[in-house]
């Protein structure tokens, strides 16, 4: 099944992807993209306008207000998973981890996981869960809130979150990573279930960093 999905996604994938100049190298911005035309001192400008992951509102392992806004002018990595899945998400949050671990501290670097199972992943259950994982303060958000809207914010971030009878615990959802920019687009996709995807996804968000010292 997770194979299938991988599979089904990079097909998409390739056709989101719009790559910056090589010559820059800086990382992709992905996603759909506008032409917006406007006068400018009596001259016609064009100008593009990339897709932005849209604003939400959710609540925290510490049962406070968590949204678009919670990581205005941060880097952020994305992932969605339950805390009682059989089968990746083990491997995803031990790959997230080894993320979280390298930039704790970072005031340019946040993560945010959202709960697909939000009748059992409440705020007091997320919170024992982050503790276990050795997570501390606000730098990696849990989020859980109304089912449909949790699968809704998934289409948002380009990957699957869902309901499905036929998956491990009755909810399939991506195994990607998924890095967002200061500005809410979306600047890169990464398999979190492997040591070599989150090293990519680390090697990225330095990259990222980067790119936003040299501005």
């Amino acid at each position: 099944m997770y194979s299938a999905l991988k599979n089904s996604f990079a097909v998409v994938l390739l056709g989101f992807l719009s790559a910056c100049s090589s010559s820059e190298n800086r990382l992709p911005i992905m996603g759909e993209r506008d032409v917006i035309t406007k006068e400018v001192d009596g001259k016609t400008v064009t100008d593009t306008a990339y897709y932005q992951i849209p604003p939400f509102q959710f609540v925290n392992q510490d049962s406070l207000p968590v949204s678009d806004k919670t990581f205005d002018g941060k880097i952020y990595v994305s992932d969605f998973f339950f805390i009682s899945c059989p089968t990746i998400c083990p491997k995803m949050k031990t790959q997230m981890k080894r993320v979280y671990d390298k930039f704790k501290g970072n005031p340019d670097v946040m993560i945010l996981s959202y709960t697909i199972d939000p009748v059992h992943d409440t705020p007091p259950v997320l919170k024992e869960f982050a503790t276990n994982l050795g997570v501390t303060g606000n730098q990696w958000q849990f989020a859980t809130g109304k089912k449909e809207d949790i699968f809704k914010t998934g289409k948002s971030y380009m990957v699957v979150a869902q309901e499905d009878a036929g998956a491990p615990g009755g909810l399939l959802h991506s195994g990607h990573f998924v890095l967002v920019d200061k500005e809410k687009h979306v600047r890169g996709m990464y398999d979190g279930t492997t040591e070599e995807g989150a090293d990519k996804l680390m090697g990225d968000i330095d990259r990222l960093l980067a790119e936003y010292k040299k501005q």
